[in-house]
């Protein structure tokens, strides 16, 4: 591990101004994801800023109904939270799902959003990749890609994005706020994450030294009945090869109100705006189910291993969908 300077930060704006100021700092909050790729020699930063004082770490009910939820916050309080266990149990189950206890209980919200991906070539840096060095190819496309994207990739980077708990507050429309050197932003979450395009470094449209604050699901995101399933290759924890969060309003048969997001399939949590779209307003049966999702994966283009992950997608939406239907509530 490379040496670096540590400063502890009491002040949102002054850690903005520390990292801002220097182009080789980052954050440090839980560090289950950073200090990993320290130690594998993927991040090498010269200024690590502790973020752990800072009073982010509380969950709040606004006036409004909405949920607001402290970048500090550790994954283990979210999960347990009865706002969010009785309101958003989409958010609860996909963080539960996420890692192992003691992980959670280190690990922060605004972490969590910001984790790097898993891809075998990002995490070895004896081997070419282009989200370390544009230019230097991607050997994912012809190699090892069997957990790697189907949507939403390029011909420069496969890789995917590994949030659980990104994919949940995507079906929640949430809204990520952010303290930046030019003051205060709002972003929502899925407009946060960035396509690789030709120049993958960049995982977020967030500018160097952006600080997550919180993040806020509004209080109308909140209705209707949620679940977050996760397939991955062992029960034990591990990352997803597939996963769905959704929200489902039915009032007579009829599908009021959706909103699908789709996990370890796309470089950012992908949000299924065409098979919401083709559902709304339609019957909720497993016929309407499938054809949804077959119309939302006419824009994969997976690679010579993980076709696979097309029928896969398809089945686990379709097992969701289907459940939260005939749940008693779904129908209030």
């Amino acid at each position: 591990m490379r040496p670096f300077r540590y400063e502890v930060a009491h002040d949102p704006q002054a850690a903005v101004a520390m990292v801002a100021g220097h182009p080789q700092a980052a954050y440090l909050a839980g560090g289950t994801n950073l200090v990993d790729l320290m130690k594998l020699g993927v991040e090498g930063p010269e200024l690590l800023v502790d973020i752990t004082r800072l009073p982010l770490d509380r969950i709040e009910r606004t006036d409004g109904g909405a949920i607001r939820i402290g970048a500090a916050v550790r994954n283990s309080d979210l999960a347990a939270d009865v706002d969010v266990r009785r309101d958003a149990p989409v958010l609860a189950e996909a963080v539960l799902n996420g890692a192992s206890g003691q992980l959670r209980n280190m690990a922060t919200t605004g972490g969590n959003l910001l984790q790097r991906t898993r891809c075998l070539y990002f995490q070895d840096i004896a081997k070419p990749c282009n989200k370390r060095e544009p230019g230097s190819g991607c050997p994912a496309r012809e190699g090892e890609h069997r957990n790697l994207a189907i949507l939403g990739a390029s011909e420069s980077c496969v890789a995917t994005h590994p949030s659980d708990m990104a994919v949940a507050l995507a079906s929640l429309d949430a809204v990520v706020h952010i303290a930046a050197a030019d003051g205060p932003r709002e972003v929502p979450i899925a407009e946060m994450y960035r396509s690789p395009g030709e120049d993958p470094r960049r995982d977020t449209v967030l500018d160097p030294g952006s600080l997550i604050t919180h993040v806020v699901i509004p209080g109308a995101a909140l209705a209707g009945r949620s679940r977050y399933r996760k397939v991955r290759e062992r029960a034990s924890f591990a990352f997803a090869i597939a996963s769905v969060a959704a929200v489902l309003a039915v009032d007579d048969g009829v599908v009021t109100d959706v909103r699908l997001a789709l996990g370890a399939v796309a470089p950012m949590p992908w949000r299924a705006r065409v098979a919401e779209e083709v559902l709304r307003g339609g019957p909720a049966d497993e016929a309407s189910f499938r054809r949804a999702i077959g119309r939302e994966l006419e824009a994969a283009e997976p690679l010579r291993d993980n076709a696979y992950k097309v029928p896969l997608v398809a089945n686990v939406v379709v097992r969701t969908l289907v459940d939260l239907a005939t749940a008693p509530e779904a129908g209030r």
